[in-house]
C-alpha cells in the first residue's frame, strides 16, 4: 500500500517545508510513482475555463460535489465601461450568460455583474476572506497562485480538472519539488514588490521555477503588507513555478480578521492556533535555494515580449551580439524587433501610448493608493490613454470613498468597472497595432493586450509616473 509509506514517511519527527505540511495534511491517497490524490479546500471559477466543465458534469450525469467550496465569479469577459451584457462581444456575452445558466442549474453560488461583490476572481477571494492559511486552493486561470500570499497551496488548472474538481473536490497532482527565495536587504524608494519578481524572473527566467513551489522569505517579504505579497505569488507563474508561497505571520491574520468568511469566535482563536505554526521549521530541506539582495535593486521594467526580459529602468536595452546562448540571442532578437526597441539606448524616455493600471496583480488599494500619490493634483501627458480598472467592486467603492477616483479623473485617466480588462484585450479594452503600453499587468507576449500592440510591464509608481511624463519614467523622479 503505498498510501501507508507515503503517511508514515511524514510522520518521521523531521523539520519540514510550509509546503510539506500542506501537501501532507490534504493528500487523500498516495501509491508510488504515482500521482496524489489532494482534497481540495477551495475551487474558484469564472466564465471562461469552467462551460466545458459544466458540459462535462452535465454528460455523465454528475453533481457539483461541494458547492459550499465553490464560488464563481464573472471577470474576464465582462465590460468595464458599464455593466450591460450588451456592451460586450457575442462571445463574452455568451460566456457570461452560460456561467450565470450552469451556477443556477449546479446550485454554485455566484457573483454576477450585478453582485457587489463581484471582481476578478484572484482579488475577491482575499477580500472576503475565502482565502485561508494552509487551504489548498485551485482555479481555472493559471494566475492562481496569487493565494499562496496567505499560506495556501494555490495552483491554476485546466478545463478537464475543472471538471475533476467539480465533480470529486479532488485532484491527481505529482508533487514538485520545493524552493526557497530569499530578498534579503531593505526595500529601497520607489521599488514594490513587483519589481521583486521581476528581479526574480529575470534572474532565473521563465523556465526557472518549472517543478517548483517557490516560498518566499527574508525580511523584506515580511515588511510586505498582503496586496504586496499577493504581487509577489501572482507572478510566480511567469518564472514556471506551480505556485508561490509565503508563510502566514500576525499581517496575514489582521487581514482576515473579521473577513465575511473567516472564522468567528471561537472558531478564530482555533484556526488562529493552527495557522501560527505554518511556517517552514528550521531545517527544513528545499531542493533549491536563492538569495537576491535588493538593496541597490532599481524599479524594474520589461522591454521584451516575455517577463524575463526586464531590466532596471536606469538601464539601456540589450544589445542580442552580446548574448553567447544563440538561442536566447534568437529570442532577443525576435523581441526586440517585435517591439520595435534599438539596443544601446536607454529605457527611460522611449515613448508610450497608454497605461494600464489594473489586472490580479496591481488592481488593489494598495496599488491604486500608490498611483494616486504621483498623480495627485498633476495631469497626465497630453495624448497619453490611461485606463484605471479596479481588481473589485469592493476596491472600486472604497477608492472612491477615499477619493482616489477624483485623482484620477482630474488627472486625465478614465476610471473603470471591475474586470480583467485590458491584461488580456478583453472587450475593446486593448492596443491598437503598433501602440506602446506601460502595464501593471502580468504578461507582456505579442498580443497579449491587443494585436500588434506592445507592453512594457512595471509596478503602479512606474505606470503613474509614465502616465506624467508620457513616456517610460523612473518613479524615483517623481517622489517627494
Amino acid at each position: 500500500m503505498g498510501s501507508l509509506k507515503f503517511f508514515k514517511r511524514f510522520k518521521v519527527n523531521s523539520p519540514t517545508t510550509l509546503f510539506d505540511k500542506i501537501w501532507e495534511s490534504h493528500c487523500v491517497y498516495q501509491e508510488d510513482e504515482s500521482p496524489a490524490i489532494l482534497f481540495i479546500d477551495l475551487h474558484l471559477v469564472h466564465e471562461v475555463t469552467s462551460p466545458q466543465a459544466f458540459n462535462g458534469l452535465r454528460e455523465k450525469g454528475l453533481e457539483v460535489r461541494s458547492p459550499d467550496r465553490t464560488l464563481a465569479t464573472m471577470d474576464h469577459s465582462t465590460p468595464t465601461v458599464d455593466l450591460e451584457k450588451t456592451s460586450v462581444d457575442k462571445s463574452s456575452q455568451l460566456q457570461l450568460e452560460r456561467m450565470e445558466a450552469n451556477c443556477l442549474e449546479f446550485g454554485v453560488p455566484l457573483y454576477n455583474l450585478d453582485h457587489p461583490g463581484r471582481g476578478i476572481v484572484h482579488v475577491i477571494g482575499p477580500e472576503i476572506g475565502l482565502t485561508q492559511p494552509g487551504m489548498t486552493i485551485v482555479c481555472g486561470d493559471s494566475h492562481t497562485s496569487t493565494h499562496g500570499a496567505f499560506g495556501a497551496l494555490a495552483f491554476g488548472i485546466g478545463t478537464s480538472e475543472v471538471e475533476h474538481v467539480l465533480a470529486t473536490q479532488s485532484l491527481l497532482q505529482e508533487r514538485p519539488k520545493t524552493m526557497l527565495v530569499e530578498f534579503t536587504g531593505e526595500l529601497p524608494s520607489g521599488v514594490t514588490s513587483k519589481d521583486l519578481i521581476l528581479a526574480l524572473i529575470k534572474e532565473i527566467g521563465i523556465g526557472g521555477g518549472v517543478g517548483f513551489v517557490i516560498e518566499y522569505d527574508g525580511d523584506s517579504v515580511r515588511s510586505l503588507n498582503m496586496d504586496e505579497r499577493m504581487t509577489l505569488c501572482n507572478m510566480s507563474i511567469e518564472a514556471g513555478a506551480r505556485a508561490g508561497l509565503i508563510s502566514p505571520d500576525q499581517i496575514t491574520f489582521d487581514y482576515l480578521k473579521g473577513r465575511p468568511f473567516a472564522p468567528k469566535g471561537k472558531d478564530w482563536i482555533r484556526s488562529l492556533s493552527q495557522w501560527q505554526s505554518l511556517r517552514s521549521d528550521q531545517g527544513a530541506k528545499f531542493d533549491k535555494r536563492i538569495q537576491i539582495d535588493i538593496g541597490n535593486l532599481s524599479p524594474m521594467i520589461t522591454f521584451g515580449t516575455n517577463p524575463e526580459m526586464g531590466a532596471a529602468i536606469d538601464s539601456t536595452i540589450p544589445d542580442p551580439a552580446e548574448e553567447s546562448n544563440p538561442v536566447r540571442q534568437a529570442s532577443l532578437s525576435k523581441a526586440l524587433e517585435y517591439m520595435d526597441l534599438i539596443p544601446g539606448e536607454p529605457l527611460i524616455g522611449q515613448k508610450i501610448d497608454v497605461v494600464f493600471l489594473g489586472s490580479c496583480t496591481n488592481g488593489r488599494m494598495s496599488d491604486l493608493r500608490s498611483a494616486a500619490s504621483l498623480l495627485k493634483d498633476q495631469k497626465i501627458a497630453p495624448g497619453l490613454k490611461m485606463l484605471v480598472v479596479p481588481g473589485s467592486e469592493s476596491v472600486k467603492r472604497q477608492a472612491e470613498q477615499e477619493g482616489l477616483n477624483k485623482i484620477f479623473l482630474d488627472a486625465g485617466a478614465e476610471w473603470r468597472y471591475s474586470g480583467c480588462s485590458m491584461c488580456l484585450a478583453m472587450n475593446g479594452d486593448q492596443l491598437s497595432p503598433g501602440q506602446y503600453a506601460v502595464s501593471t499587468s502580468n504578461r507582456n507576449f505579442e498580443g497579449r493586450q491587443g494585436v500588434g500592440g506592445r507592453t512594457f510591464l512595471a509596478s503602479p509608481l512606474t505606470a503613474a509616473a509614465s502616465a506624467l511624463a508620457g513616456k517610460i519614467a523612473d518613479p524615483r523622479d517623481f517622489i517627494n
